[in-house]
């Protein structure tokens, strides 16, 4: 599925799922942007992704504030050119119960986890709409298609990104934009390996017998964003196992 002349933007991409697609979507032809607070970590995808031979960048900044993504954007499109794929992949979690969960820690899951999402699409699809094509792929969580204890707060805001693709893939969808979202399913990142969860017990308990892989992820981004994936928009594609059979 090549990629060849597209720009892609990968929001979180240092490290986890968000490396595992910036990678991918190099190898099917796209110059990346990799977006990420942690810039060390953007720029070693960049590293791996210069093995591959592709073109990438590593731009710094917040993916939650619209002067960060305004920075970051513009450098893209500098070196890049416009972007036609956004993975909005940047977020976080965490683990509160609920009566515990203050208005601060609650705004910035928001912020980051659901804000963030609606304004870097919002400042890059005029490009997508120049040119007649764009591919959004929003990350979002099977814990918003099942629940999970203290997790409201996050799972609230990922419920929020399965609505947003629903609405923008409607608003866009005779204009050459498809919008899906990916509901990764117990992925074995860093970010899962920081939470009070024993890893390996629950993959060994689920039906595929293992954690999934950014990899996995990463392969369900590749399709979404390519053309054969053209007549699929407001999707939930669901990678997870059979963990949820949703």
């Amino acid at each position: 599925m090549t990629l060849k002349s597209r720009v892609a933007v990968v929001t979180g991409g240092g490290k986890g799922i968000g490396r595992a697609v910036s990678v991918q979507l190099a190898r099917d032809g796209a110059a990346v942007a990799v977006w990420d607070l942690d810039g060390p970590s953007a720029e070693q995808t960049v590293a791996l992704i210069g093995k591959e031979g592709a073109r990438a960048i590593a731009c710094v900044g917040d993916a939650a504030s619209k002067a960060g993504i305004e920075a970051s954007l513009a450098r893209t499109r500098r070196e890049l050119g416009p972007v036609t794929i956004l993975i909005n992949n940047a977020g976080m979690t965490g683990f509160v119960p609920f009566e515990r969960i203050g208005e601060e820690a609650l705004d910035r899951m928001l912020a980051v986890n659901l804000k963030g999402p609606f304004l870097c699409t919002q400042a890059i699809i005029p490009d997508m709409l120049a040119a007649g094509w764009g591919r959004i792929v929003n990350i979002s969580s099977s814990s918003a298609q099942s629940g999970a204890p203290a997790m409201s707060h996050y799972v609230a805001s990922k419920g929020g990104v399965i609505g947003l693709t629903k609405a923008l893939a409607v608003e866009y969808a005779a204009r050459g934009i498809t919008v899906n979202n990916v509901p990764p399913g117990f992925v074995d990142t860093p970010m899962l390996r920081n939470a009070p969860v024993d890893v390996d017990a629950t993959a060994a308990a689920s039906p595929m017998k293992r954690a999934g892989k950014p990899e996995d992820i990463a392969a369900a981004c590749s399709y979404l964003v390519s053309e054969a994936a053209g007549y699929v928009t407001g999707q939930t594609i669901s990678v997870n196992g059979g963990r949820y059979l949703l």
